[in-house]
């Protein structure tokens, strides 16, 4: 008896005959994800309580110093000594953001899933920390802004006091993207060595509230050099070291400013080479860390 001869049945399948994106879409959806995840959108309600708290903190902040200053007629807090002022809060921030953008999918084991798409394996991690610096920009620079049109609309000055508060604003807004941008490197990196969100958090919080004591202990050493370098020792007093150098009177008071010049004295390069090569060190041992993940 002869075997049945094979038959195809068509079901329906049809070429893909639509756009084909590649990688530009891919690196563009994985960004756009990323930032609606940081603040909870696409999420449970559950999940959007602690970024919008904090947002909503931030916004208050900036609400009550522009009223005060509306008030008084001075200035209270500059848009650079805002920044610095609510850089606790984006400790914590970066804490629980970090590990929802990349230790979720450590743990699920998805990333095979978004390798096998046409996306180099540098797209993935660089995407993830692109939106965690934009969204910690927007946190510091969304408050800024509020208190730049509070202080627009009650100047007595015309359009040329709107005009200074702008040269005002514009280097607190780049103030803050150096506090994003090292908060997100250092951040992400640690996240992205662990799949449990806890142990990711923790880690992150430790790694900038520990180093603030070895600040304080190198601060009272003899040695003056030892004490002006001292701020390089954690990336909180490295950010400001920075921003002390570079903004000057913008960043510290006038009755503080000869006080406040004296904590780096004349090493401001040297924090800002410090602050360039440990951003360059996270990202490249950020990429070098999903290099490994993506070859298991």
């Amino acid at each position: 008896m002869s075997e049945p001869a094979g038959v195809i049945h068509d079901i329906g399948y049809q070429r893909y005959t639509g756009p084909r994106l590649g990688r530009g879409a891919v690196f563009g959806a994985l960004y756009l994800h990323g930032l609606r995840t940081v603040f909870g959108f696409g999420r449970s309600a559950k999940a959007k309580i602690f970024p919008w708290l904090v947002v909503g903190i931030v916004t208050l902040v900036a609400a009550g110093v522009t009223a005060v200053r509306s008030q008084i007629g001075e200035v209270v807090m500059t848009y650079a000594q805002f920044a610095d002022n609510m850089s606790w809060l984006v400790i914590f921030f970066v804490a629980v953001a970090a590990p929802e953008l990349v230790s979720r999918d450590l743990r699920s084991g998805v990333l095979p899933l978004y390798f096998s798409r046409p996306l180099p394996r540098s797209d993935y991690p660089v995407a993830k920390l692109l939106a965690l610096v934009t969204a910690l920009w927007l946190l510091l620079g969304g408050p800024q802004l509020v208190m730049f049109l509070g202080a627009a609309f009650t100047t007595k000055e015309g359009m040329r006091g709107v005009w200074n508060e702008l040269l005002d604003l514009l280097p607190g807004l780049l103030y803050a993207g150096l506090w994003a941008v090292v908060f997100a490197s250092i951040g992400l990196l640690i996240a992205s060595l662990t799949g449990k969100r806890a142990f990711a958090a923790g880690g992150i919080v430790a790694v900038f509230l520990m180093t603030t004591p070895i600040v304080g202990i190198l601060s009272v050493l003899p040695s003056r050099t030892v004490n002006e370098l001292a701020f390089l020792a954690s990336p909180s007093t490295l950010v400001q070291g920075v921003g002390v150098w570079s903004l000057g009177d913008l960043l510290i008071t006038d009755d503080a400013a000869e006080a406040a010049g004296s904590l780096i004295g004349d090493f401001g390069p040297v924090y800002a080479l410090a602050a360039v090569l440990l951003v360059a060190a996270c990202v490249t041992l950020l990429l070098a860390r999903y290099r490994k993940v993506a070859a298991r």
